[in-house]
């Protein structure tokens, strides 16, 4: 074989390997349609909506459902004041922090939240349930926080410690 028939053969080759690589396309965000469906709809409402605490909540449960906690975090972050001071929107920035790997930054917000406990919430924003939750997740946090833990879901086994040391009950037997 001469010059002319390699090179023929080699071009051939890298044209065979290039047709069989294909195309290859990034993963979607949320694996089934109508979870995306519901999630463009939320943004949408959002959008049309800026003040409306409930919504921004939604869309950023949303966002950590679909575990993209940076998401979540920039949803709530550019809320305004008045929304950011809404203690249900605050558990869930909580939330999107430790999934971030920021466990100092998610316990000082779960602790403004025990803050507006103590302020007293009213019933119709779910007080018993959202300070009964901030309440064990700084217990958690306070935890992970004391064993030098940072980044939670980079670290398993120190924070299975961190909730174990947390949730431990402590009986009393009387006689």
């Amino acid at each position: 074989m001469d010059l002319r028939g390699w090179n023929l053969t080699i071009l051939v080759a890298i044209g065979v390997l290039w047709l069989a690589g294909g195309v290859q396309r990034e993963k979607p965000l949320l694996a089934d349609e109508p979870d995306r469906l519901s999630l463009r709809a939320l943004e949408s409402n959002v959008a049309l909506h800026p003040g409306d605490a409930a919504l921004r909540r939604a869309l950023a449960q949303s966002y950590l459902d679909a575990r993209a906690p940076g998401l979540a975090l920039r949803t709530i972050e550019v809320a305004s004041r008045e929304l950011r001071a809404d203690p249900e929107l605050e558990h869930v920035y909580a939330r999107a922090l430790l999934e971030q790997g920021r466990s100092a930054d998610a316990l000082a917000a779960e602790r403004q939240v025990l803050e507006a406990c103590d302020r007293g919430l009213s019933a119709a924003q779910g007080a018993a349930s959202i300070c009964a939750s901030a309440s064990r997740r700084a217990a958690i946090l306070q935890e992970l926080v004391a064993l030098g833990v940072e980044d939670a879901p980079a670290h398993p086994e120190a924070s299975a410690v961190a909730y174990h040391n947390a949730t431990r009950e402590v009986r009393l037997a009387l006689q």
